[in-house]
């Protein structure tokens, strides 16, 4: 290729990827009345950077062909810095390879820019194979802490046996979002860990953690959903005791593991959980997102669990890498009220949808649990009927 169709290819990649980076997004319909979507996912692969993908040098590759090719963006940690909006993301390469790379946004709807260069996050003695999904957690202890999931190879799979793995809750600080210490992972009594995320506060003077026990990588076992454990020092972080707060059960949307989103948003009615549920189907696991409230006092005690899931996979959220999911591990509670939910869908890219803190509060206290039972399901559903066809009798409601 010469020079001249070198440059013209560079600028038409240019133009394209501009028009991604400013492509404003707006609301999607009428929404639910819980929350809003978005017409346009905030990020994806189209999002990275060139200057990350491409070898810009004519001379190393006249034919300007992406050297580092990156296959997805998602599964990102939200916080709210220095004014903007910024999401701790989990970039895959074609290698499979995941690392984390800040974007930040002026209102968090649209207009996300990867900063130059991604984290360096620096390796423990025992090096990870894999990292992702961090949750990003602004702590009172004035740090800033991402908790994330490291993974390695099992050392006890048998030979030939290239897939078995080891999931521990990897845990780094930082003041800036660019320079991060690495701590030690979290030790629990559990084979392995994932979905683990630390509380904004101090509970009796000790660290606290959100954990996911689990007997494999994949299968949780005797893993019963989401647990509690308090810790003296996060230098060197061990829970001796995992208290289980939000279990899985049967035939609901947490029937085969759950685990907590993002760290919680403190309320005035208690502590706002943002988690993910995951069942079985015909056509393999369905992830979604549910949401349940906390007492201020003890935020292991769960006070409100609306039924059902709160965001589920639509449309084109449906299909990516790994179909039919929806994962949330980054949410952003603004000043003013208004909560910004990020999610990823299937594995492939992030959206947002917003909402406010107290629409969220009368979504949790308001809607009615679970009654697990097919027969009570109808019943909940029945009552809701007559209210309504009353109200529509007697003129009060129009709606025709």
């Amino acid at each position: 290729m010469s020079i001249d169709l070198f440059n013209k290819r560079l600028q038409a990649l240019v133009k394209e990827h501009k028009a991604i980076i400013e492509r404003k997004n707006e609301i999607a319909g009428l929404g639910n009345g819980i929350f809003y979507r978005y017409k346009y996912p905030v990020l994806t692969n189209e999002h990275i950077p060139l200057f990350w993908r491409y070898d810009l040098d004519y001379h190393s590759n006249p034919y300007l062909m992406e050297r580092l090719g990156v296959n997805c963006a998602f599964n990102a940690g939200a916080i709210e810095f220095n004014g903007k909006t910024c999401l701790a993301v989990r970039v895959e390469g074609v290698d499979r390879k995941s690392f984390f790379a800040i974007a930040e946004s002026e209102n968090g709807i649209d207009g996300f820019k990867f900063w130059d260069y991604p984290v360096v996050l620096p390796e423990t003695e025992n090096p990870d194979i894999n990292v992702y999904d961090m949750r990003l957690v602004k702590h009172e202890d004035g740090w800033i802490y991402g908790l994330f999931c490291s993974e390695r190879k099992d050392p006890d799979a048998p030979k030939g046996d290239t897939s078995s793995a080891v999931a521990a809750g990897g845990i780094a600080r930082t003041k800036d979002l660019i320079h991060w210490e690495r701590l030690p992972d979290l030790v629990t009594k559990s084979s392995q860990q994932r979905n683990v995320v630390l509380h904004p506060e101090f509970v009796n003077g000790k660290y606290a953690f959100y954990t996911r026990p689990q007997d494999g990588f994949i299968d949780t076992g005797s893993g019963g959903g989401i647990c509690w454990g308090l810790c003296d020092s996060i230098e060197r972080a061990v829970i001796d005791e995992e208290i289980l707060v939000d279990e899985k059960v049967y035939h609901t949307i947490k029937e085969v593991k759950n685990g907590q989103g993002s760290a919680p948003i403190k309320t005035e009615k208690g502590w706002l959980h943002i988690a993910h549920g995951v069942r079985n189907t015909a056509a393999g696991l369905r992830y979604v997102v549910y949401a349940f409230l906390s007492d201020l006092k003890n935020p292991d005690k769960v006070i409100a669990r609306p039924g059902g899931f709160l965001i589920a996979p639509e449309g084109e959220e449906r299909v990516g890498d790994v179909s039919n999911v929806i994962f949330c591990n980054g949410v952003v509670a603004k000043d003013n009220g208004e909560l910004f939910i990020y999610y990823a869908s299937s594995d492939t890219r992030m959206h947002v949808a917003t909402t406010t803190i107290d629409k969220m509060l009368d979504y949790v206290l308001n809607t009615p649990e679970d009654p697990l039972r097919s027969y009570a399901c109808v019943q909940q559903r029945c009552k809701l009927i007559e209210k309504n066809l009353e109200l529509i009798k007697s003129g009060k409601v129009k709606i025709d």
